[in-house]
């Protein structure tokens, strides 16, 4: 199956948005990159600001991509979107830190569904990270979400050395930095912003990412 225009354009700009930043990309930069026309760019959307509503809405809400839209998209179809990516950000969050008295919930679960999350919300994350001064908004309210995110890392980690799960470190906070880290890496700038093009499936990160992180800290 072909794979549909709008899904390279997406693909590309979500790459140049990443890697050079939103400010600097600019509609002729993505037309080259996805191999089409200027003029078929604006056939899709209105304008970048359009492109990078749309990369957002997919990434927090991934079905919206297998939709049929009216083209050229416009602006009004996200008018609600920086409260979407607020509520996404809180809900997973709290989803993520539900298990932390959860004695049934083990490192290796926890280390896969700290994978997932990242993966899921790897380029939204990127682009707010990226472009912290152009979306001062988005930008608060994603930092303290990391920040919490980094908290309840660090807890469950707490919990796992005290059930005898984790080996004991040198310093908790220090080893969760380094843990958070690498799932970063194998989640987000292998797969958007990598020092050198690779092919690297999803399922072979994940698995290269956590036997690493199991085999170095479980007891």
């Amino acid at each position: 199956m072909m794979e549909r225009r709008i899904d390279i354009i997406r693909r590309e700009a979500t790459k140049l948005f990443l890697r050079q930043g939103y400010a600097k990309t600019q509609i002729s930069h993505i037309a080259k990159a996805a191999a089409v026309s200027v003029g078929t760019i604006y056939h899709d959307f209105v304008g970048k600001k359009e492109i990078m509503h749309y990369i957002l809405k997919c990434t927090i809400e991934p079905e919206f991509a297998e939709q049929e839209i009216k083209r050229p998209i416009t602006d009004e179809l996200f008018a609600n979107l920086d409260n979407e990516i607020i509520a996404t950000l809180s809900a997973s969050q709290e989803a993520f830190s539900a298990r932390l008295q959860d004695d049934d919930y083990h490192f290796e679960e926890m280390i896969s569904d700290a994978f997932d999350l990242l993966l899921k919300y790897a380029a939204g994350c990127l682009f707010i990270e990226k472009n912290q001064y152009e979306f001062k908004v988005l930008a608060g309210h994603y930092n303290q979400r990391r920040e919490q995110f980094f908290h309840t890392m660090e807890s469950y980690i707490k919990g796992f050395i005290e059930k005898g799960e984790v080996r004991q470190v040198e310093d908790v906070a220090l080893t969760t930095t380094l843990i958070v880290e690498l799932l970063t890496w194998w989640t987000m700038d292998r797969k958007y912003i990598p020092y050198t093009e690779n092919d690297v499936s999803d399922q072979m990160a994940k698995a290269v990412c956590l036997d690493n992180i199991i085999a170095a800290y479980k007891r």
